[in-house]
């Protein structure tokens, strides 16, 4: 039974792939806005691409680097974002884990909270 209630400990090496903003926790307009804007990768170099997306396709992008901290069991990802960066990426994002995985919360000043998710982008049928 606990293995069910256990939460994901992370390596650095789970933050690697591609991240979207997942729709369904807040679903409806500004969701769909922000799915069809934002999107982002961190590489196993441990590169990050931050995208700004404009009718499907990138239009600007933003680069940093990712490295992670373990102050307890499970590590901590830390943003360094090349400067000027998008506001999106000015803080690191709190994490969010249960027992099969994990989300990435960051905080825009103009937006609130973006949620993020691993998947891959794929265009919405409008």
């Amino acid at each position: 039974m606990q293995a069910l209630t256990t939460k994901k400990q992370l390596k650095k090496q789970d933050f690697y792939g591609q991240y979207i903003i997942n729709r369904s926790y807040f679903p409806g307009r500004q969701a769909n806005w922000q799915y069809d804007s934002f999107r982002f990768e961190i590489k196993k170099n441990d590169s990050l691409y931050f995208y700004v997306l404009q009718r499907g396709k990138i239009a600007q992008t933003y680069k940093g680097a990712i490295s992670t901290l373990k102050p307890y069991s499970s590590h901590r990802l830390v943003v360094q974002m090349n400067q000027p960066t998008h506001h999106v990426m000015e803080s690191n994002p709190t994490i969010y884990r249960d027992a099969w995985g994990f989300y990435l919360v960051f905080n825009s000043p103009r937006f609130g909270n973006m949620f993020f998710i691993k998947g891959s982008w794929e265009a919405r049928e409008i």
